[in-house]
């Protein structure tokens, strides 16, 4: 069972590290949730790029249904699912964009293709044929001929600021242990939830 700690951000790092060295893809999977004022929710599957005691980062293309959402309503949740380890992590809370130095410093680690990538693609408008992304993709790869390709301005990141996070960890008959913490002041309360 999961120890009740008082920092929650300490045992989503033990929980995260072990996630890594046991989930075979993408332990840093995690399902987006976000709603536009008075619209429908709306999830996807995201890669967690960063985390640290401010909160957890992604990024994107900021056009996106996605930033949309993000504009209108700058809150969201995310859940994290380890099936092999019988393991979730939900969280909540407002979103903040990341600052343009820290979207720099992530958009300079991507493969060139990725960069390019995030020029060529409209994300989330309808789209002709994959021909059209392919020829976009091209005229992109003519623009920056082999020289540094910067970050788009429509491209950065968002940061999920927890309010609230439950640990939930599989136990036996459906008896499951859940762990929550909620944002008090500069603290955290913590406590049990029934399963």
């Amino acid at each position: 069972m999961p120890e009740t700690v008082p920092d929650p951000f300490a045992l989503f790092d033990i929980w995260f590290a072990e996630a890594a060295a046991g989930e075979v893809n993408d332990p840093n999977a995690m399902t987006l949730a976000t709603s536009a004022a008075g619209g429908m929710p709306s999830a996807r599957i995201v890669l967690l790029k960063g985390h640290d005691a401010r909160g957890f980062v992604f990024y994107t293309n900021t056009l996106s249904r996605k930033g949309a959402d993000l504009a209108a309503n700058p809150q969201a949740a995310l859940l994290f699912h380890w099936k092999s380890l019988q393991r979730q992590v939900r969280i909540e809370g407002a979103v903040e964009r990341v600052t343009d130095a820290e979207a720099d410093a992530y958009y300079a680690t991507r493969a060139r293709i990725s960069q390019l990538g995030a020029w060529a693609s409209l994300q989330s408008q309808a789209l002709e044929s994959r021909a059209v992304l392919e020829g976009r993709l091209a005229e992109m790869e003519a623009r920056y001929p082999g020289e540094e390709i910067p970050r788009p301005p429509h491209w950065s990141g968002y940061r999920v600021l927890p309010a609230r996070m439950e640990f939930w960890q599989e136990m036996p008959f459906r008896l499951h242990d859940r762990t929550i913490y909620i944002k008090d002041g500069e603290g955290w309360s913590a406590g049990k939830l029934f399963p």
